[in-house]
């Protein structure tokens, strides 16, 4: 992308993050571009086609991908602090922020399988996981259903912490992060079928 274009995308991504996207009008994004109005229609058409440019580039979801959860040792707990910990610190309050201003109704139906693809990278990455430690007898079998509840869960746990302390910072609760993590892991072995802890 050329520079002015990506000028024009970073300046309407913030503003859409600290805005939402109907607050955000083309005459802000090419104030903060530093460009002409007229510019900004000429290389994009329309302030949505400005948010789905930025949208589609992976810079603009955390770079969250099956990847980043690849550094496994094979211990349950160690293991599932990982998970929590790679993704906490990608899902920064910006991101979350920015996800939210991006689900206005105006162009949720095409930004929804982008923002969809944290979560699905999270829960792709864990659900193998779990399932390759009960292959190596690491964890007790139990179903599919068993297993993607506990998934989902267990994403939940994490994406939560981090939105509520996007949206409230250390008002709704004052638990630390790393505080957070191993007790929801902790919790979360002690939830699965067959687990002694």
């Amino acid at each position: 992308m050329e520079d002015t274009s990506r000028k024009i995308v970073e300046a309407a991504m913030r503003l859409v993050r600290e805005k939402g996207y109907t607050a955000t009008t083309t005459k802000e994004i090419a104030q903060v571009a530093g460009v002409n109005e007229c510019t900004l229609f000429r290389k994009f058409g329309s302030k949505k086609d400005i948010v789905l440019a930025g949208v589609s580039q992976a810079a603009w979801r955390a770079n969250i991908t099956p990847e980043l959860f690849a550094d496994v040792k094979w211990e349950l707990q160690q293991d599932l602090e990982m998970f929590m910990e790679a993704y906490m610190a990608r899902m920064t309050t910006d991101f979350v922020n920015l996800s939210i201003g991006l689900r206005a109704p105006q162009l949720y139906e095409e930004t929804a399988p982008f923002i969809m693809k944290v979560p699905e990278a999270f829960i792709s990455a864990l659900t193998d996981y779990l399932q390759k430690m009960q292959e190596l007898g690491r964890l007790p079998g139990f179903g599919r259903e068993v297993l993607e509840a506990r998934v989902l869960a267990f994403f939940s746990a994490a994406f939560g912490y981090v939105f509520l302390k996007a949206s409230f910072g250390d008002k709704l609760s004052g638990v630390e992060q790393q505080a957070y993590i191993k007790s929801s892991v902790d919790m979360f072995i002690r939830g699965l079928p067959g687990i002694e802890k």
